[in-house]
């Protein structure tokens, strides 16, 4: 058995990165950029207004109160043409051109309108008030949106400010899921008497999707060399190949010894975890393989820890997936055995905001319901001594994907 960060290190550092595509601004919400994104534009293009007011020279409203003469107006997505000269003023909306000889904004509040005149009669406009000037915000062939980057609503808000209308991206991994076993059935198909209802694969493609990448259920394959061996090669085009089940050292665990005849290398199996012990990685041809345990709540576990920083590895990604958390044990835990333990637990912030854990009493990997309602993971190093409760432990957050504001 092989510790979980040697793992995890052999898994990623044997991906490629996805090539990439072209997409339609639209269509690259929670993408990963491919290519550095410079602005194809300045913003704002020329000085505007902040405010609804009147645009003056700062010199004419030194001191007041003073009465202008108003030469005209001006609306947002239209222009003053002539000059603002001494003793003048154009009324001006707020995201409007600044006119020539303009250098400051008075707000409609300290004014009082009259026939053909406006009197400034409140508060201060020194040169540059309520002006924002061209390229406040950034200018044509700025780099603000660079490659890695798992692209937001903001993100996506911006680049349409910076008026760029298709973005390069990575494309989305194919990983295709193949369930193994007599014992499993579909939801909703008859179940017999010694058989349980499969949610590996709908639960490990919705990870898949939350990931980046692109699920393809290739179904159920019986504890057969031969419907297994022809069921696998669905995944051939696929970018990764995710099998659960059959990946232990039973009589009817068949991944490494079926498709192993078809050109399956392992790199390791077996882990030092629990849950998830059994699992491998290998290749068959070009194709990375991870095998994860059959068991709902290990195969999860092991999503979590393995597939889901494998597809951002390959998306090339910065985000950070299953970053430690400091956390404060609400109840004791007992001392760890030799495999690295990951515990389901509720996460809450206490007094002072402090993020608390309290692992569930049942941790059994067959009590898929725990995992369910589990907020993150009580990581437990081998041999780890007993822990009271108040004590400082390290957790990974269950929640998170590329989809965000």
């Amino acid at each position: 058995m092989i510790p979980v960060e040697d793992a995890l290190a052999r898994i990623t550092g044997a991906l490629r990165t996805m090539p990439a595509e072209q997409v339609p601004l639209a269509d690259s919400f929670g993408r990963v950029l491919a290519v550095d994104v410079a602005s194809r534009r300045t913003q704002p293009p020329l000085a505007v207004s902040a405010m609804d007011g009147y645009a003056v020279r700062a010199e004419d409203v030194a001191k007041i109160p003073v009465t202008l003469r108003l030469i005209g107006t001006v609306p947002a997505g239209q222009a003053y043409d002539g000059t603002v000269g001494a003793g003048e003023a154009v009324r001006i909306f707020t995201g409007a051109p600044v006119p020539h000889g303009a250098d400051a904004i008075v707000i409609q509040e300290n004014t009082e309108a009259a026939d053909g005149a406006v009197k400034v009669v409140d508060g201060m406009a020194p040169k540059g008030r309520y002006v924002r000037a061209a390229g406040l915000d950034f200018h044509a062939g700025d780099v603000l949106l660079r490659a890695g980057r798992v692209l937001t609503a903001r993100d996506i808000g911006l680049a349409a400010g910076m008026n760029v209308p298709w973005l390069m991206v990575r494309r989305r991994p194919r990983v295709a899921l193949l369930a193994t076993g007599d014992e499993i059935v579909m939801p909703g198909d008859p179940l017999g008497a010694n058989q349980i209802v499969s949610s590996n694969a709908l639960a490990l493609a919705c990870m898949i999707r939350a990931c980046g990448g692109e699920a393809i259920d290739l179904g159920i394959a019986p504890d057969s060399a031969d419907a297994l061996k022809a069921m696998a090669e669905g995944a051939r085009g696929a970018d990764m190949l995710v099998t659960t089940g059959g990946a232990s050292v039973g009589d009817h665990d068949l991944i490494r010894q079926v498709l192993g005849n078809i050109g399956l290398e392992v790199d390791f199996w077996k882990i030092a975890m629990r849950p998830g012990k059994p699992l491998i990685f290998g290749h068959i041809g070009d194709t990375p393989l991870l095998g994860l345990p059959g068991n709902p709540v290990s195969a999860l576990v092991c999503g979590t820890l393995f597939l889901r920083p494998a597809i951002m590895t390959m998306l090339g990604a910065d985000a950070e997936v299953n970053r430690p958390l400091d956390a404060v044990l609400v109840e004791g835990l007992p001392e760890n055995d030799e495999r690295q333990d990951y515990l389901r637990a509720t996460l809450s912030r206490g007094p002072g905001g402090i993020l608390q854990a309290a692992a569930f009493a049942k941790q059994d990997s067959s009590v898929f319901s725990g995992m369910a309602q589990a907020d993150g993971l009580v990581v437990r190093a081998p041999h780890a001594p007993p822990a009271k409760a108040g004590d400082t432990v390290t957790v990974i957050r269950l929640g998170g994907s590329l989809f965000s504001i």
